[in-house]
């Protein structure tokens, strides 16, 4: 059997060159019952070029735990063979990524402009920035808080009526390239904020009372790269010194237990911590914002996908924040207040013991830096598209989102310090 799998590592090599097309790729689902189990799957990702899509990385598979991976064209045969051959417990989530690659865009909105219900690319969504300001002038500002390591302005929006020392909530998306479910919901947000603005008491009332700051993608580098290169690109895009690979993990790049547990040392790697805690352009100018405005930010939400979960420190360490019970209940509401509308079902609690350990978050870092309310949502849907949630969902999941999000800010509201 191994022999067998050092003879598919020689094939995926080659085979990484022209991975653009995903026809034929495949994602699997698998659980492994035991810790031999496990060792089939590490030694596995060590022989060809697995894509964990669920844990990160294959250092964080355990015993009982769903574990979703892609696998190149080539290979994904003989993978199933092992994986029939080990007994593992295992499906075909996608049979053929090229297939969900095609079908994510299915939205009825056929426009080459801005649209809520379609994913954007970057380019657009820049342009939507400086549009969305232009026409809430006593609403909507948008100002720039760095630049990308491609040298990409980094636009930030600030949403509230104007009023003395008003605190504030922050909120980011696009942290990961593929999750392009994550700046959807980022847009949605502002676009609900401006719509309902003096017609829904509850986000009039928060507009009113607090500011929103709202950077639509974090990652705009790596977005733009799964537009025009790799649809299932996840870091940033910077040069590693010493190194052929590019890119870091921006979320294990925050001095926040820095590289201790969840992440890799190694640029290659999926989830590589860079060089430097803030050694990213990006991460550096999220947290030199916040830094500056920690006197006012009140709470931190930072979407992501997939999965279904929401969210709160702590990641690096398995002890509990000391609000735990209060995070914890905001979660349970806020989760309820999202299942009300489609009874999509959520998964809540500190991100260490509900999913696993991984240090270097901007939630664990925000928590740390005094930002009490910080949470992390994991949106849509739980693996059947994964990644490629198909734009016919984009609207369902950012309405029920936003019963979450103003949930937690109408707390955040009651609950000032």
């Amino acid at each position: 059997m191994w022999a067998f799998l050092v003879l598919i590592g020689a094939a995926a090599v080659s085979a990484h060159l022209q991975d653009l097309a995903f026809d034929g790729q495949k994602v699997f689902r698998v659980i492994p019952q035991n810790d031999e189990q496990v060792e089939i799957i590490n030694s596995l990702a060590s022989n060809v070029q697995v894509d964990f899509w669920q844990p990160d990385s294959v250092t964080l598979v355990r015993p009982k735990m769903q574990v979703d991976f892609r696998v190149e064209a080539d290979v994904s045969f003989e993978v199933e063979d092992l994986l029939k051959e080990s007994g593992m417990e295992y499906q075909v989530l996608i049979d053929n990524l090229q297939d969900a690659v095609d079908a994510q865009f299915d939205s009825k909105a056929r426009t080459t402009r801005h649209s809520y219900e379609k994913y954007n690319n970057w380019e657009t969504i820049a342009a939507w920035t400086a549009d969305i300001a232009a026409q809430n002038p006593d609403l909507v500002s948008r100002s720039v808080i760095g630049e990308t390591y491609e040298g990409r302005p980094m636009y930030i929006l600030k949403m509230g009526k104007s009023g003395p020392n008003k605190k504030a909530i922050f909120m980011d998306c696009g942290f990961h390239a593929r999750e392009w479910i994550s700046p959807a919901f980022c847009q949605w947000f502002v676009k609900e904020a401006v719509e309902t603005y003096g017609k829904d008491t509850v986000m009039t009332t928060l507009l009113n009372s607090l500011d929103f700051y709202v950077l639509p993608v974090v990652n705009i580098d790596g977005y733009v790269y799964t537009w025009t290169n790799d649809r299932m690109w996840r870091k940033t895009r910077s040069k590693n010194a010493g190194s052929r690979c590019i890119g870091t993990d921006p979320n294990r790049n925050f001095n926040a237990g820095w590289c201790t547990l969840g992440a890799s040392k190694s640029p290659c790697d999926s989830t590589y911590c860079g060089s430097a805690p803030e050694s990213e352009k990006e991460t550096k100018a999220l947290a030199d914002f916040i830094r500056e405005h920690l006197s006012t930010i009140k709470a931190y939400l930072t979407i992501h996908s997939y999965s279904q979960l929401l969210l709160f420190p702590y990641s690096y360490t398995y002890k509990l924040p000391s609000n735990y019970e209060e995070l914890n209940s905001i979660a349970r509401a806020a989760s309820k207040q999202l299942a009300s509308l489609y009874n999509t079902q959520y998964t809540y609690g500190p991100g260490a013991t509900t999913i696993y350990p991984a240090a270097g978050g901007s939630d664990d870092w925000a928590y740390d830096e005094g930002i009490k309310y910080s949470f992390t949502f994991e949106l849509r849907d739980t693996g059947r598209y994964g990644f490629m949630l198909p734009e016919s969902q984009i609207k369902p999941t950012c309405e029920e989102t936003l019963l979450a999000v103003k949930y937690i800010a109408n707390y955040v509201l009651e609950h000032l310090y």
